[in-house]
């Protein structure tokens, strides 16, 4: 006989040795796939000592030819179809800590040694991540769905069914109401539009509410806002001073995209090459500020190449956590640790940005000068002139000097400086017997001299002289005063080739060693204008000058260098701009689709790479971006990383299907995109949970039940203005200054004020707030917020004690509250409860239940016998002596002001 003891214990061996056989006998059988089995590995016990960063033994993983070349032993750790031979697979089984990998961490399970050793056996074949394979067609499922609404749904019910899960039922009119307007509008749906849609028993009525929300103007508002934290929008230009900077165009011309459902692909175009279109209009070279947010450093005493350079990475680095969702930016220094970009590619990439004429100046050149109506019809008569007298293209050349003042040879690019500097590091100043130098100037068939300039003094002379200091002086220039800066222009003898340009100042009015006598801003060598002699000339040439001397606004826009100030690109040694190494041409990572052809190697080229439909990055992080707007998490939850490191998705299939779609089906429209999701039978759940749920998948990774997500920032806000009725009908225009306390908001550096607006501007949805990156608008923080300082690919959400205090205690929102009491009081009489339930309707769509109004109702009262028994806290709380000025309403509002701070207020249930 056996002791059960004994019986037990073999059983248990049994089913172990079973267990191992199986495992070994299914590796040896089926394909080992490298991505989902072996990488994780690497990535995890491996690559971070033999990779991208570090290749300790001349051994790394990152990329396959590495992995099978020889190490520093002289021969390969992998064999490929001979684990008994690779050094590899040794090194994980040994016994000695010394020896053993991974190298004094924890040793491999015998489960992985065993994936690696049946890889290894199979070939080592390697494998492409799934996001940096292009987007195939794929097949919906089938699926016995009987809710199905579209093809979301059966990829969604194909894992519920996988997982013994059911969908949930659909939500309420009201709550769906509620969800897609704040989802498609950022904002709740006007009563029109929120009556018509309860009330109507139309099969198709919830359909023909998405289309009447994705018409409204208010569409372009919400979705420019998510996109605002990619491009870092700010109406400063960050570092210490942070000042002011002039970029609210291009904010509205994100509203005006997404109203006007702008293909996606040509949506990108503009922005990252609108200027390198043909024939360029003032909206494309607007668009092209979506890479003019980088922030520019005014601080005197910084170098200007620097945060030149540091700008150029900046666009690097978004335009690839932005569009592509991938992490770039650590290839800066080294190849990347995970993905396969190697450390040149980084600097081949730069090289599509490093060539554009922005130089960190103050005035944030190159700059669009906005023309009033006349302007632009005076403009068009001048250019159909000198069309006729030259060419096309040279009056396009002369178009675009009136309307950029590009290109011109900045002052600070000034060096060899001699009783001159770099005033505040941003303009050449020159004091008496100066001396500085214009490198590479390109005088072939220049006769003319136009100079931004600022000097009182009468008789200052400059003189112009080719190669050196004591030079043959080409001209000498009796510099008039100015008042302020001035453009004035000089004829110059002809002179051929490209020469340093050293100049010369002198004054006799200068007696003082360091007292300055002239300001330079810019430089700009040119032909004379075209068609002399021609009839028209004079007044063309005059209505042209008149023009270029306009005091205008104007918007920081991205231009390139012409040929003759081309700039080379290098690759930084160890990511330090200081140590350049070996020159690189513009070029993109060989591990994605190819560079198209025929496309220039600029900009333009580089968004034509971006959006061709083999680009495996740009459909999948739009599609995962917009998902995570609607449902609060990404189907791969990493935004910013799609990567190897990156949270693999949880419906990939379902991604690429709506990534094909957007491409093919869709011809880039996001509007159809999204009408598809906010349709479909997942999004219409509602977001009750049960036990089952939370047991099986507590944050709805698989999407059975609707999304409860806390609402945006600017939702909070924009809400809260709806429902008191005080919002705004207010589109575009500068930014405004809603109400902050005193003190908040300090700017010593020039004394700028945040001050309070008044009337209309003061109640305006929160995107037309004016944001300051180093004192961003308080509640939008506290709110998560992004400071804008670089790309923001995804907000990361909090429920901080901070948040009830700021819509409890902000004057604004006290505000807010009391217009909605004041709206309760008017719409529902006298009756307390009438004006309670009316409220929660207001916010809600729907009736109060029972148990709400009994808890607001006794708030009421409470709050209603302190200020019958204390006048100044009624006072208080109203803010003024008005009619309003009774504890009844002073009541009303503490309760108005809790029901905006209701849970299912603040979040989307």
């Amino acid at each position: 006989m056996i002791a059960p003891a004994l019986k037990k214990t073999l059983l248990v061996i049994a089913v172990l040795l079973v267990a191992i056989l199986v495992f070994t006998f299914s590796t040896r059988s089926r394909a080992i796939d490298f991505n989902t089995e072996v990488k994780p590995i690497f990535n995890k016990k491996c690559i971070s000592c033999h990779g991208g960063v570090k290749r300790q033994g001349g051994f790394s993983l990152l990329f396959r030819s590495e992995a099978l070349a020889n190490t520093e032993s002289g021969k390969p750790a992998i064999i490929p179809g001979h684990p008994d031979q690779s050094d590899m697979i040794r090194r994980l089984t040994l016994k000695d800590p010394e020896e053993r990998m991974p190298y004094k961490h924890e040793p491999l399970t015998e489960a992985e040694i065993s994936t690696l050793t049946a890889w290894v056996k199979q070939g080592a074949v390697w494998g492409d991540h799934w996001a940096y394979v292009p987007v195939k067609e794929p097949t919906v499922p089938a699926t016995a769905y009987p809710g199905a609404r579209n093809g979301i749904d059966h990829y969604i019910y194909e894992q519920l069914e996988a997982a013994s899960l059911k969908p949930s039922p659909e939500a309420d009119k009201a709550t769906l109401l509620r969800r897609v307007s704040l989802d498609l509008t950022g904002m709740p749906a006007t009563e029109a539009v929120a009556q018509r849609f309860l009330q109507s028993k139309a099969p198709n009525a919830y359909d023909e509410l998405v289309d009447t929300l994705l018409a409204s103007p208010h569409f372009g508002e919400k979705w420019a806002a998510v996109w605002l934290d990619l491009a870092r929008y700010s109406d400063t230009k960050g570092y210490e001073r942070d000042a002011g900077r002039n970029i609210w165009r291009y904010r509205d011309w994100l509203i005006q995209a997404f109203n006007a459902d702008k293909p996606y692909d040509v949506f990108l175009t503009e922005q990252i090459a609108g200027d390198l279109l043909p024939d360029p209009s003032d909206e494309q070279y607007i668009a092209t500020a979506f890479h003019r947010n980088t922030m520019t450093n005014d601080e005197g005493g910084t170098d200007n190449e620097e945060f030149r350079t540091s700008a150029v990475l900046d666009r690097v680095n978004t335009t690839w956590e932005g569009v592509m969702g991938t992490t770039f930016a650590c290839v800066q220094c080294h190849s990347h640790p995970y993905d396969p970009f190697t450390h040149d590619e980084y600097y081949k990439f730069m090289a599509f940005f490093n060539d554009t004429r922005d130089e960190d100046t103050y005035e944030d050149y190159p700059l669009l000068r906005h023309f009033t109506d006349s302007m632009k019809q005076e403009l068009a008569t001048m250019v159909n002139w000198a069309t006729k007298y030259s060419s096309k293209e040279v009056a396009s050349q002369w178009e675009r000097f009136v309307k950029t003042w590009e290109p011109s040879i900045h002052s600070l690019t000034a060096d060899v400086l001699v009783n001159s500097a770099l005033a505040d590091t941003k303009w050449l100043t020159c004091r008496n017997h100066a001396i500085a130098r214009l490198n590479k100037v390109n005088l072939q068939d220049k006769t003319q001299l136009l100079i931004r300039y600022s000097t009182g003094l009468k008789d200052g002379i400059l003189c112009l002289r080719l190669d050196s200091a004591t030079g043959p002086i080409i001209k000498k220039i009796v510099l008039p005063p100015t008042q302020g800066w001035q453009i004035n222009r000089f004829e110059l003898p002809a002179t051929a080739g490209v020469h340093p340009l050293y100049l010369t100042y002198s004054s006799n009015s200068l007696k003082e060693p360091e007292a300055s006598g002239v300001t330079f801003d810019w430089f700009h060598f040119t032909a004379p204008f075209p068609g002399k002699g021609q009839p028209g000339y004079a007044e063309n040439e005059a209505r042209w000058w008149g023009l270029l001397n306009k005091g205008v606004s104007s918007t920081p826009i991205m231009m390139d260098n012409p040929a003759d100030m081309h700039r080379t690109s290098q690759v930084f040694e160890r990511g330090n701009w200081l140590v350049k190494g070996k020159t690189v041409t513009p070029d993109v990572p060989h591990a994605l689709n190819p560079f198209p052809v025929k496309a220039p190697r600029n900009r333009l080229g580089l968004a034509m790479w971006l959006t061709q439909d083999d680009n495996p990055l740009t459909a999948r992080t739009m599609v995962n971006r917009i998902w995570e707007q609607f449902f609060g998490s990404g189907l791969a939850e990493t935004l910013e990383d799609l990567g190897t490191q990156g949270i693999q998705p949880t419906h990939r299939e379902l991604l690429d299907y709506l990534s094909y779609e957007l491409m093919h089906q869709y011809k880039w429209s996001l509007k159809k995109l999204m009408r598809e999701i906010v349709l479909s039978a997942t999004y219409r759940q509602d977001s009750k949970t049960n036990p089952q749920l939370q047991e099986k998948d507590p944050y709805n990774k698989l999407y059975a039940r609707g999304a409860r997500v806390r609402l945006s920032a600017e939702q909070v806000r924009d809400q809260a203005l709806c429902i008191s009725g005080l919002m705004s009908a207010t589109m575009y225009g500068p930014a405004v200054f809603p109400f902050q306390p005193d003190g908040i908001w300090l700017s010593p550096w020039n004394g700028a004020q945040w001050r309070n607006a008044t009337g209309d501007n003061a109640h305006r949805r929160a995107i037309y707030t004016y944001w300051k990156r180093t004192a961003p608008y308080p509640s939008m923080i506290t709110f998560d917020g992004a400071l804008r300082e670089v790309c923001t690919s995804r907000r990361i959400r909090t429920n901080t004690p901070l948040q009830a205090l700021v819509t409890l205690n902000d004057e604004a929102y006290l505000e807010m509250a009391r217009h909605l009491a004041y709206r309760m009081q008017q719409q529902a009489g006298n009756n307390v409860k009438q004006q309670i339930s009316k409220g929660y309707e207001l916010a809600m769509y729907k009736p109060i239940t029972e148990t709400r109004l009994a808890i607001l109702s006794k708030l009421y009262q409470e709050a209603l016998q302190t200020y019958q028994q204390d006048k100044d806290k009624t006072c208080a709380i109203i803010g003024e002596m008005n009619e309003h000025n009774n504890p009844e309403t002073a009541a009303l509002v503490v309760t108005a002001n809790a029901m905006l701070n209701l849970d299912e207020l603040i979040t989307k249930n």
